[in-house]
């Protein structure tokens, strides 16, 4: 019995004949036979041999629960059609485990190992916390408005600019015409999110009640 040498593409076509129309080499469920295959294989056949594959991408997911599987490994020639000889590379019969095509997660740790990413760590947590934080500011234009056109706008700026704030920092400005001979102070500031609201700032402005008719957002950009 067997399948030929599977790491030969000849022995790899008698696997993909073999399974073509069954769902594992022994029985109706997954067993130590499609174990020892697998770990046989060693590496996934190629997509035109897709009976082949897709028991391989099915015995692979058994990785955390094969020593759990029915039946007992045996060696390969125990497996396969019948009138074909095993030759795969006795190497590959080993049931010693020395290498774990599974790749499994089990495997402790050396010592040395565990002290390497315990101070990578540090290092990293250490340069994380030197590192400045981020502070979401946003850049606003204000509108203020004057009650008419005999206001003084110099003088309205000039009070508009007494507003100080933890985390507000004026800008250029400029006089926009808004009919009728009255114009309207645009101005620029920017703030930090956290600290300057922008309901906070119009209620300062609109403070100056005998110059300042209204206060409007005209845009508002995130820096």
């Amino acid at each position: 019995m067997g399948f030929g040498d599977l790491k030969s593409v000849s022995g790899l076509k008698v696997l993909n004949e073999y399974l073509a129309d069954r769902s594992y080499i022994e029985g109706y469920v997954p067993s130590q036979a499609d174990i020892a295959v697998f770990e046989a294989l060693g590496s996934p056949p190629s997509a035109d041999l897709y009976h082949a594959l897709r028991w391989f991408n099915h015995i692979r997911s058994y990785e955390s629960t094969k020593t759990s599987l029915p039946g007992i490994k045996k060696a390969l020639s125990n497996y396969g059609p019948a009138n074909v000889e095993d030759s795969t590379p006795a190497a590959q019969d080993d049931d010693d485990d020395d290498i774990d095509l599974f790749g499994s997660d089990e495997e402790e740790e050396s010592e040395e190992s565990k002290k390497m990413k315990e101070a990578r760590l540090a290092q990293y947590e250490a340069k994380k916390s030197k590192k400045p934080a981020l502070i979401a500011k946003s850049c606003i234009l204000l509108d203020v408005k004057p009650w008419d056109d005999e206001t003084d706008m110099s003088k309205l700026e000039e009070c508009v600019r007494t507003v100080v704030m933890d985390g507000l920092v004026w800008g250029s400005s400029k006089l926009v015409a808004v009919g009728y001979g009255i114009k309207k102070l645009q101005i620029q500031c920017v703030v930090e999110d956290d600290k300057v609201g922008t309901d906070h700032l119009e209620e300062a402005i609109t403070a100056f009640e005998d110059l300042v008719q209204s206060v409007d957002v005209a845009a508002f950009n995130k820096v």
